[in-house]
């Protein structure tokens, strides 16, 4: 049915989203702009960090100086470090799946190469790994599954995304692919629901939903 199966990563192959939104609510307080971790959730989970520090800046008033975040690295690795784990049962799922697969995330490459790194993915994806710093414009624009469909030599009419976020459900739909909308995360399988998409909870019954 499908020539590529397109993975998010974050909340879809590793279960960073938790430990990502509650460092977040801490680098944010600490900047002056404080939000609850669902506020969070509702404004950042699926988008890309450029976006994240725009909004930042609208909301303080003023541009974030540059070497901003130094202080804040430190947090966010430690924390992977100590925590993180693969979605549970996405690792079943990748062994089931013989279509080829590919990432297409809004985290940066380094940030990718070291969390798929420390789950031990990143092999699985070697050569077939896409940055919203690759294109344009992040999601929902459709513009980074497209550059991942095309670089792989994939019609998008045969292509599937899985995703965790409203934000990347839309970009799958706008790039006329099929969503797979993982609902086992922080997003409600009901924020997820829309046309040419499949709302699951469980990465296991993946297969047996692109089959």
């Amino acid at each position: 049915m499908f020539d590529l199966v397109i993975f998010d990563c974050d909340g879809v192959l590793i279960d960073s989203e938790r430990i990502a939104v509650r460092i977040d609510a801490v680098v944010l307080a600490r900047l002056g702009w404080e939000l609850t971790e669902a506020e969070i959730v509702e404004r950042f989970v699926g988008r890309s960090e450029a976006y994240m520090v725009s909004e930042i800046e609208r909301a303080l008033g003023r541009p974030l100086a540059a070497g901003w975040d130094d202080e804040f690295v430190p947090l966010y690795r430690e924390a992977l470090q100590a925590e993180l784990e693969p979605v549970d049962g996405i690792v079943d799922a990748l062994d089931a799946i013989s279509t080829p697969t590919c990432v297409a995330s809004s985290s940066s490459h380094e940030r990718l190469h070291f969390t798929l790194g420390l789950t031990g993915l990143l092999d699985r994806f070697d050569g077939r790994i896409f940055s919203a710093t690759d294109v344009a414009k992040g999601k929902p624009a459709p513009d980074l599954f497209l550059h991942a469909a095309a670089t792989l030599g994939a019609d998008p009419a045969r292509c599937a995304v899985v995703e965790d976020s409203v934000y990347g459900v839309e970009a799958a739909r706008a790039a006329g692919m099929r969503a797979f909308g993982y609902a086992g995360g922080l997003t409600p399988g009901e924020r997820l629901a829309g046309p040419r998409t499949t709302v699951f909870d469980d990465m296991r019954e993946l297969p047996g939903l692109i089959a």
